[in-house]
Parts: C-alpha cells; structure tokens; sequence
C-alpha cells in the first residue's frame, strides 16, 4: 500500500515526540511492505513566526493533498501570557478542525495494566476500564458566533450553536462505534438547561430508533462527570457536544494514571488528524524527556482507521505494552527511578517491532 503523509510537529514537545511516531511508522512500512512518502509542514506558534498565521495555506493543501496527518502538539507560554495576542497558536488547530471538515474527536481510555498503581482512583474502581469519548469538534461554543467583549471590555459572550444535520453526523458515527463494540451508547447533554442539549437529545431519540442493538442511555454532564469518577466500568461509548467533551475526555485520561499513554484521532469530512491528547509540555521542550508513546499510539490509530491495517496497529500496540512490562519509558510512568530519554524510547521500540 502508498501512505502519504502530512507531518505537523507543531510546538513545544511535538518535534521531539512527533520523529519518534514517524521512526515507528517508517519500520512497520519496512516490516510490511507498505511504501511512505511523507512531507511536514508548519502549524501553530511555529507557523505564526514563520508565516503570521498559526495554519497557514501551504500547510492545509498538504493536509488536503495526504492520506493522513500525524500531528504534535500546539501550544507556547508566549501567547498563554499575553491576553491581548490577537493571533494564537490554538486558532490554528480549530483552523485545522474546521477546514479538514473533522467533526469527530475519537479517544480511547483505556488502563494500562502496569500503570494501575498511578492511577488516582483504587484499582477496582479502574481496573479492565476501557471506553472511547466521541466529542463532537467543529460545533458548539467554540465556534458559535457571535461572540467577543464589548467595547468597554466589562462583558464578554461567546455563543453555543448547533443544527441537526452537526448533531445527527456524529451521534450516527457513535452508534456504528457503539455496534462495533459492547452495544452501549451513553450521550451527554445538559438537556434540563441548554436548548442545543435539549435539540441533540430529541436527534438522539430520533436515531436510537434505527439502531435497536444498541443500549442507548441519556446523562446530564454533571452526573457523568461524576460517574466517570465513580464507576468508569460502566460506559462503552460516550458521545457529547464540544466543550463537554473536550472536559471530559481531559477528566477521563486521569483515571488511566498517565495523560503521556492517550491517543487520539480526529476524522470527518476530508483528512484525517492523529494526534496525543497532552499538548505541547513546552516545559520540557528539547530536554528529551518526553513521552512519546501516546504519539506512538496515535499512528497505530492511523494504520488501523485510515488505511485498514488492523495488524500493522496491533503490532505497535504490542510493543507499546511490552515497553511498559519491561521499564523502557520516560521519566513521567517510570517505577524504579530508572527512566530512559524520549529517543532511546523511541529507538528500542523501533528495534523490537520486527521480533513482534
């Protein structure tokens, strides 16, 4: 098989850990065959020095022109701590959202067995803990307009919108994930409060009529917000509108006992966008401390939802969880004290995929 891809690095960390993904994907090509071609560009504060734009027009051709994207991180203290930045890096990732049409943000979290003790929560209450928050992306509040601060700057407002046609596109894709594993479908809302929650619970209604294999459960975002703290065993597939989703996906990768370990795939409409769900760490930018796995992980995703290669995936989950048996990992999971730099991560997992 050809793989094309775009190369985002973006900020802080995400050169370092996106060479390490790209190392791993170059092997699994090798092992099976496949031929990569592959070119990176520029996004986020990176693409603001060099262009004046965090995503800038030469970028998004090559995202339009690839088969995937395997991305970093976006993100510089530069910008956090200057209110009155006009341009920020993080325009350029919802940029990124909006162009490539990706309305769905797909993250699994799962427990790693060997991180069960790093985790917040008691082993029973995360234990064999494995569920996937489908967050919707180009919608809601972050995008919903009009919104800005009035010319006194004492009052500021932003809108929440949403149409049908937004809501039906990624509660359907919920439910065909739904199918594909357990038949449990929860969707979140704030129905009791918010008239967008009240229009996707009554698309919800509508949809759950056409898939009556699926065990479909209604939850006010309080409530799951706490039951992924108390009992997170019970949910299979959660789908929410943007802002709730982007909470809590960020509250569900705590329980895993590592934010360093999560994948995540963003699709839609046009290119794909695989990334990790830390950011960009520019406290540990170029210090070689990084952890690359959850990079790592997002190219398995790669593999298995844009090109179909569900065993080129496993192979590198294989590896990722021999890495964490072994105690070849960075200094944020390592046990003993006995931690390794992001690159000799990197480079002992490239070695190991040909004997997995």
């Amino acid at each position: 098989m050809k793989i094309n891809l775009a190369v985002l690095p973006g900020d802080g960390i995400g050169p370092e850990i996106v060479t390490q993904a790209l190392n791993v994907v170059k092997a699994i090509c090798s092992k099976y065959n496949h031929t990569l071609s592959y070119e990176s560009a520029l996004v986020g504060a990176a693409a603001i020095d060099a262009y004046g734009n965090p995503y800038p027009d030469s970028t998004h051709k090559l995202c339009m022109d690839s088969d995937a994207v395997l991305f970093g991180a976006i993100g510089s203290p530069r910008y956090d701590n200057d209110p009155g930045a006009k341009i920020r890096p993080e325009q350029g990732l919802l940029a990124m959202r909006k162009k490539l049409g990706l309305y769905a943000n797909i993250r699994p979290v799962a427990v790693f067995p060997q991180l069960i003790h790093r985790s917040p929560l008691r082993r029973d209450l995360v234990e064999n803990a494995d569920f996937i928050c489908i967050r919707e992306l180009t919608g809601g509040i972050y995008f919903g307009q009009p919104q800005g601060r009035s010319e006194d700057g004492n009052t500021a407002y932003d809108t929440c919108v949403y149409t049908k046609p937004e809501i039906e596109r990624i509660v359907r894709l919920a439910y065909q994930y739904a199918q594909k594993r357990k038949k449990h479908l929860t969707v979140v809302d704030k129905a009791n409060v918010l008239s967008t929650s009240r229009l996707w619970r009554q698309v919800s209604q509508e949809l759950e009529k056409e898939y009556p294999d699926v065990k479909t459960e209604y939850m006010f975002v309080d409530n799951a917000a706490m039951q992924i703290i108390q009992y997170p065993k019970q949910f299979d597939v959660i789908v929410t509108e943007n802002m709730f989703g982007d909470i809590l996906t960020d509250e569900a990768s705590v329980i895993t006992g590592s934010l360093g370990m999560l994948p995540s795939a963003s699709v839609g409409i046009h290119t794909s966008v695989f990334e990790p769900i830390h950011g960009s760490y520019p406290q540990a930018a170029g210090k070689d401390i990084a952890n690359p796995l959850a990079t790592i992980l997002s190219a398995a995703l790669m593999f298995e939802y844009s090109f179909g290669l569900k065993t080129e995936a496993e192979n590198i989950r294989q590896v990722v969880d021999k890495s964490l048996q072994v105690g070849i990992v960075t200094e944020d999971i390592a046990s003993d004290g006995k931690s390794r730099k992001t690159s000799e991560v990197g480079n002992w997992i490239v070695k190991t995929i040909n004997n997995i």
